[in-house]
């Protein structure tokens, strides 16, 4: 299969036509390089704020509330070009409305086939929990598709590796994602080749890029897309299948064989996931010993 993941920049957008030819446009680009899988990342529809008027889009809670109110239509225009085009698409999170009444933030992966799956972010940054009030929402998911089973890890998800052994048998785990500064990039880049390594699977980043001083959510935003494999047999020797310059919008690809993720699974120079068991029992408890 091919992957595409992107580096994403929002727009100012003048109207719902505007959304659905920039959203139409980028998944054409994909797909006529052969992508089969194509990732958006997280907070990518906090542009939708903008068809409220500055003055919502530049509002942190009415911004969130105008996406929630939004994201169902976003969804049928993902769904429309998902069964357009015969691709998987993840299209980019944003907040949603949860029950209780504060948003989740939700990613909703469409399959060319019209089935949706959705998962909600699990840990909230400082900024999500303290400032937005933004809340975690439903569990962990993995989803049996055409291309293998996948899991989505969103930004901050990335970097708990229970969270990621929870998603053990998947065969890949998006990590879409959002960060204001190299540091927080680079975080949830160690996050997605370590998710990598220990599940012995492949991994795909997508980032947001650039400014939007529209909005007080996300006005700065650092990144690009990466795929990443352990570094073992069938793949590079450092991990990287795919990594995009940094701040550069536009489409990273890598092509993936299933075949691979099988091979060193079963017959790897080792053999984390099996051993990941082993590691558990070693680990606790832990023996203090004092050399004071």
């Amino acid at each position: 299969m091919k992957i595409a993941t992107a580096a994403y920049p929002l727009d100012v957008l003048a109207d719902w036509t505007a959304y659905k030819d920039k959203l139409s446009e980028w998944v054409d680009r994909a797909a006529r390089n052969g992508a089969d899988l194509l990732v958006f990342p997280e907070y990518a529809a906090m542009e939708l704020a903008t068809l409220a008027g500055p003055d919502v889009a530049g509002d942190l809670e009415g911004s969130l509330h105008a996406v929630a109110d939004r994201l169902a239509d976003a969804d049928a225009v993902h769904a429309e070009l998902a069964q357009h085009f015969g691709v998987h698409i993840l299209a980019g999170s944003g907040p949603a409305h949860g029950d209780p009444p504060r948003p989740v933030n939700r990613a909703r992966l469409f399959a060319p086939s019209g089935a949706v799956g959705v998962q909600d972010k699990q840990v909230m940054t400082r900024f999500e929990a303290e400032i937005w009030d933004v809340v975690p929402g439903g569990p962990l998911q993995l989803f049996d598709t055409r291309l293998g089973k996948i899991g989505i890890l969103i930004c901050y998800d990335a970097e708990f590796p229970l969270l990621g052994r929870a998603l053990k048998d998947a065969d890949l785990i998006l990590v879409p994602s959002v960060t204001e500064a190299l540091s927080g990039h680079t975080r949830v880049k160690v996050g997605a080749r370590a998710r990598a390594l220990e599940n012995q699977c492949v991994t795909v980043m997508a980032s947001l890029v650039g400014t939007a001083d529209w909005s007080e959510a996300v006005d700065v935003s650092v990144g690009a897309g990466g795929i990443f494999g352990p570094p073992d047999t069938g793949f590079p020797n450092d991990g990287v299948l795919a990594a995009g310059p940094l701040n550069t919008p536009g489409w990273t690809y890598a092509e993936i064989d299933r075949a691979a993720i099988d091979a060193v699974r079963a017959g790897g120079t080792v053999l984390g996931r099996r051993d990941w068991t082993a590691s558990e029992m070693r680990a606790d408890p832990v023996t203090v010993t004092s050399l004071t």
